[in-house]
């Protein structure tokens, strides 16, 4: 059976002589595996569309029994290159990438976050949004479309103390926008370092409590460091 949907490249890498493995989050499927033959052959102008940070229309042959489907056409939509111009943006959002593609199970859709995802890597390409509030406000999305939205006056989950929001003055009013979907509204706040640290530092720990595969996220030092500036 063929499928057509549109996808967003989370990560690539070589195999065998000339092909490609590419992790793709799909809009109608969900995460999947595909394998581009060929891609890395000389002849071949395929390998392009599977850098991360693309955004790709694609065909592939599917068949439910295959860890890998076989692609058969692809075309760009588009490929967000300003976003690499500017390394905080270019951090976050390869982050943002690995955390998906660490988060998201096989084959299971989730079309709304597929969405936020896409935004989210615009609003960067475009320069749109503080890049931190960016990055928080998709951390928000993924509880909430994988049903993990927490109760900000809960405190406690068994096993973890979260940070106390209303230690910081502004902490607690910035993240209750981000889980209502309101980033316009804050986006030309001024955010004190504390609140920046107890934002970063509260949406970090409900992530790595709920998905514990988040510990070998890609340059998360350096992504603690830039979101507590």
């Amino acid at each position: 059976m063929f499928i057509q949907t549109t996808g967003i490249i989370l990560k690539s890498f070589p195999y065998g002589d000339t092909s490609l493995i590419a992790k793709c989050f799909s809009k109608k499927r969900g995460k999947i595996s595909l394998i581009i033959k060929g891609a890395r052959s000389k002849k071949s102008s395929k390998a392009a569309h599977f850098e991360p940070l693309s955004y790709i229309n694609f065909i592939y042959n599917y068949k439910p029994n295959r860890n890998l489907q076989i692609l058969s056409k692809v075309s760009f939509v588009e490929y967000w290159s300003n976003i690499l111009n500017d390394l905080h943006s270019v951090t976050l959002s390869m982050a943002i990438l690995d955390i998906t593609e660490k988060i998201l199970l096989d084959e299971d859709p989730h079309p709304d976050l597929f969405s936020v995802l896409k935004d989210v890597l615009k609003s960067y390409n475009e320069k749109k949004h503080n890049p931190n509030l960016l990055f928080w406000y998709y951390e928000c999305a993924l509880l909430i479309h994988l049903g993990l939205k927490p109760t900000l006056d809960v405190e406690k989950l068994p096993g973890l103390n979260l940070p106390k929001l209303e230690a910081g003055t502004k902490s607690e009013a910035i993240i209750s926008n981000l889980f209502s979907g309101d980033i316009k509204s804050i986006d030309k706040v001024s955010i004190p370092k504390r609140d920046s640290r107890i934002i970063s530092d509260y949406l970090w720990m409900l992530l790595c409590y709920h998905f514990d595969n988040l510990n070998n996220v890609k340059f998360k030092k350096v992504i603690k460091t830039i979101l507590s500036e």
